[in-house]
Order: structure tokens, then sequence, then C-alpha cells
């Protein structure tokens, strides 16, 4: 019976939620505009239109000037790229995804990054021999806590949501899963607490995917 494993990259399979933090802050910064780490962080994990729209408002509430977003966005990727060839997995990333192939579960990405930090993120799990597709921010025309992302991953793997998993790391990925009708999987890896998770659908929570691979036997995987 086909199955399929969905997984969220950034601040999930890769140590990158804190560089988004701070490249977010310093494009903010660099447009006159001061914005809070926490709060940026707590917005990690949305795609960029939403992400600014969250911190700084939208309609007649706005802090930005017209075409002021996507100039946002645009420095943000410029000073994130600047890190594509330090970006590192967390502990033992590549190891559960191919763990969970070898058990015959299709794995597919679901994530907001555009296609060439995506690309930059692959470099760094170095396990594409166990990624069957992906589904980028390019791919998809409403990003996380939309459950686009996550349906367009579950047509990639050609399963159904009841036979599927999706791990995340923010509320926007449980959000996204739920509405989607997945099972979730929360990692605290990304700096978000459990109870915040928990509140936003996850089935269960592990600390990184070391812990989830150690405990798949007493995970939605098992």
């Amino acid at each position: 019976m086909e199955r399929a494993a969905l997984f969220d990259v950034d601040g999930t399979l890769a140590d990158t939620n804190h560089l988004h933090v701070v490249t977010w802050w310093e494009a903010f910064r660099q447009a006159g505009h001061r914005v809070p780490t926490h709060a940026i962080h707590r917005a990690v994990g949305l795609g960029s239109e939403d992400l600014v729209a969250r911190l700084l408002g939208e309609g007649e509430d706005s802090a930005l000037a017209p075409g002021e977003a996507e100039d946002l966005s645009t420095a943000h990727k410029t000073l994130y790229a600047q890190y594509f060839e330090r970006l590192t997995a967390l502990p033992d990333a590549g190891r559960l995804l191919r763990r969970l192939a070898d058990d015959a579960w299709t794995v597919v990405l679901a994530t907001s990054a555009s296609d060439d930090e995506l690309s930059a993120l692959r470099r760094a799990i170095d396990a594409d021999d166990a990624i069957k597709a992906t589904a980028s921010a390019d791919d998809v025309s409403e990003g996380k806590p939309a459950p686009e992302p996550v349906e367009r991953a579950l047509e990639l793997a050609g399963v159904p949501a009841q036979r599927a998993v999706f791990v995340g790391d923010t509320v926007w990925d449980m959000r996204a899963g739920t509405r989607a009708g997945v099972r979730c999987v929360g990692l605290l890896c990304g700096g978000i607490p459990r109870a915040d998770l928990e509140e936003a659908g996850a089935d269960a929570v592990f600390a990184d995917p070391a812990h989830l691979l150690a405990e798949l036997a007493r995970s939605p995987f098992a």
C-alpha cells in the first residue's frame, strides 16, 4: 500500500530558521523598519508576501510603501543567498529520509522556499536518493498555512491524505497539514514551543530528525 512522508525543509531538515530571522531583520532594517527578531521568528515558515504582511500590516494598517513588500522579499533573498554554501542539515535528517524511503514511504518535500533556495537546502541535506519529488513556493499560488503546499505534495506522491504524514516545525506547517487532512508531526528544532505545535494540530512532537528517527516505532510513521 502506497504511503507518503511529507516534509517541510527550513527548520525541519535544515538548521536555517535563525538565518532567516537575521536576514529578514536586516532587510527590514535597511528599509527603515524596526521589527523585533522574536516577531520575525514566529512568522518564519510563511511565504514572503504573507510574512511581510503579518509583520508590517496590510490594507489601511500597512506601514509599507507601494511595491515595498516585493523589494523586502528581494533583499531577504539576496542576504540569505550569502549562506547557501554554508547551510547545514539538522542531525540525522538525511538518515531519516533514507530510512523512510527504505521502509517504502514516498518522500516528498513541501516547502515555502523558492527553487533556488531549495537547491541549496537539498545539497545540505544530501539525501536526494530518498526524495521522490518537491513542492516549492514556485509550484503553488498560496503558501502555508493554506493547505495547497501539502495538497500539491500529496499529488506528487500519488497518495491520499489518510495515508500520509507531514513533518514540520512551525504552527503554519501544522495548520497546513491539518487543513489538508494529513497526520502531522511537529519538531522542536525550529524553535517553536511544543504547546503551540500541538494546539496547531500536531499529533506527535519530537526534538529533531534524530529523535524522530530513534522513535519511529512510536510515531505516526509506525
